[in-house]
């Protein structure tokens, strides 16, 4: 429910996150899955719980000489979320929370990264879930040693603000409004650039 949304929303800004690290040694990346995650967390009924979205697909574009040209696009399969917990996870690409029937990919577009200092970046750009789509910064970190990048960041989302909840979901008194997207991304420089 509202960790899918999170979970989403990570796996959207994990791309980018894999972008800026990758692209310090090339313009374009692939991120490996399975080294990489794109999680998410929330609160429900006072508990907090974690879950993850196991399918996704990122085209990542960047160069760390300029950052500011670099572009990213994940695509979140909304029905791939996973907490651990049978009833959340079948909730969850329903139509009060994800509406996967209708928009099963949630989509993270990074326009732009800005370099912060040291190996600190803003991917900038939009996050759309169930089709609503909002300006995000996704702050991460990137590290890069010989030809792989690796990214990790944090973004705090509200799950209203993507229409994801809604009827007697749509308040936090069953689910926190606030969800978190986490990325740690590992990803390779294409040859052939």
């Amino acid at each position: 429910m509202n960790p899918l949304r999170l979970a989403l929303a990570l796996g959207l800004s994990a791309v980018p996150l894999v972008a800026a690290p990758l692209a310090a040694q090339a313009a374009d990346w692939t991120v490996d899955q399975s080294k990489s995650r794109i999680g998410f967390s929330g609160t429900q009924v006072g508990a907090p719980f974690k879950g993850r979205f196991t399918r996704y697909d990122a085209q990542i574009s960047f160069d760390p000489a300029k950052p500011e040209a670099g572009k990213a696009v994940v695509l979140i399969d909304m029905t791939s979320a996973e907490t651990g917990d049978k009833q959340r996870d079948e909730a969850l690409p329903q139509a009060d929370w994800f509406n996967a029937g209708k928009d099963k990919q949630a989509r993270f577009e990074a326009t732009r990264f800005v370099p912060k200092g040291g190996d600190a970046y803003d991917a900038v750009g939009t996050l759309t879930i169930r089709g609503m789509r909002k300006d995000v910064t996704l702050p991460f970190t990137l590290t890069v040693s010989g030809g792989t990048a690796h990214a990790v960041g944090h973004l705090d989302l509200v799950r209203t603000d993507y229409g994801v909840g809604q009827g007697s979901w749509a308040n936090d008194s069953m689910v926190a409004l606030q969800v978190g997207v986490d990325i740690d991304l590992t990803a390779s420089a294409k040859t052939g650039g």
